[in-house]
């Protein structure tokens, strides 16, 4: 299903006062068309920084228990030897 377009099609609006060339007369107003912005009546939230700290520990972490399981079996394989 494909949507409808938001302007009406000049060819196929009766009586919307258009004289020829599809000028508008003075003092006609042309129907509006919708709109899906809001403008600039509410400020955008920014992004919580909260997801990027959680990350960053949780890489943190994992890269110690990384350094730390390779410290550990390096000095079983020298233990070995």
């Amino acid at each position: 299903m494909t949507a409808t377009p938001p302007d009406p099609d000049p060819d196929r609006t009766p009586g919307l006062g258009l004289e020829p060339g599809g000028g508008v007369r003075p003092g006609d107003t042309p129907p509006e068309s919708g709109s899906t912005t809001r403008g600039l009546s509410r400020r955008e939230r920014y992004p919580s920084r909260a997801l990027p700290m959680i990350t960053l520990v949780f890489v943190i972490i994992v890269l110690l228990a990384v350094v730390a399981f390779t410290v550990i079996s390096l000095l079983g394989i020298v233990k070995v030897f």
